[in-house]
C-alpha cells in the first residue's frame, strides 16, 4: 500500500511527464517555425498559401507551449494534503467499482485523463471539471460515487484516501 508521504514522490513524477510533453511541444513550435520561413515555403505566386498555412501552425503551435507551461506552473503550485479525510485537490484517491476491483485517481488541477505508471500502480489524473472529478469532490472514505459517461452510469465506492 502506498504511503502518504510517497505523494510527494508521484507530484515529482507527474511534473516529470508534464515537461516532457512541453519538450515536445517545443520541437514541434521549431519545426513549425523552421517550416514557415524556409525558402522552399516562399510563395511562387498569389494562390499558394504553404507559408501562411506554416505560419499559422507556428502560431498555434506557439500557443500549445504556452498552455503547457502554465499547466507545468499550476501543477506545481499544488499542495497535497496530508491526512485529507476528504476527497480534495492533490489526493490520491482508490476507488472500488462494482466488480471489486480497484481503481486509482489523484485530483488534479489540469491535464485530467493523463496517465501514469507508479509504483506498480495505474493512476490516471482527474480534474474537479470532469464529471467523475464533479462526483468525487468532498467525498469521504466508503461514500459512493455516482457519474455518467455517455448513456452509461458508472458507479465506485471510496476506498483510499491519500
Amino acid at each position: 500500500m502506498i504511503v502518504d508521504m510517497n505523494k510527494s514522490q508521484l507530484k515529482e513524477e507527474i511534473v516529470s511527464m508534464l515537461q516532457q510533453q512541453h519538450n515536445i511541444t517545443l520541437d514541434a513550435v521549431n519545426q513549425a517555425v523552421a517550416s514557415a520561413t524556409d525558402k522552399e515555403t516562399i510563395p511562387e505566386h498569389k494562390y499558394d498559401t504553404l507559408a501562411l498555412e506554416a505560419a499559422y501552425l507556428a502560431h498555434g503551435q506557439a500557443m500549445r507551449v504556452t498552455e503547457s507551461e502554465e499547466r507545468i506552473r499550476q501543477f506545481l503550485a499544488l499542495d497535497l494534503p496530508q491526512n485529507p479525510d476528504q476527497v480534495t485537490l492533490g489526493c490520491l484517491v482508490a476507488l472500488r467499482d462494482e466488480n471489486a476491483s480497484l481503481h486509482w485517481f489523484f485530483v488534479s488541477p489540469v491535464s485530467g485523463g493523463l496517465k501514469v505508471n507508479w509504483q506498480g500502480l495505474s493512476i490516471i489524473l482527474v480534474t474537479f471539471q470532469s464529471p467523475l472529478g464533479k462526483a468525487l469532490r468532498g467525498k469521504e472514505l466508503g461514500d459512493d460515487v455516482e457519474y455518467l459517461v455517455g448513456n452509461e452510469t458508472k458507479y465506485y465506492q471510496v476506498e483510499t484516501i491519500f
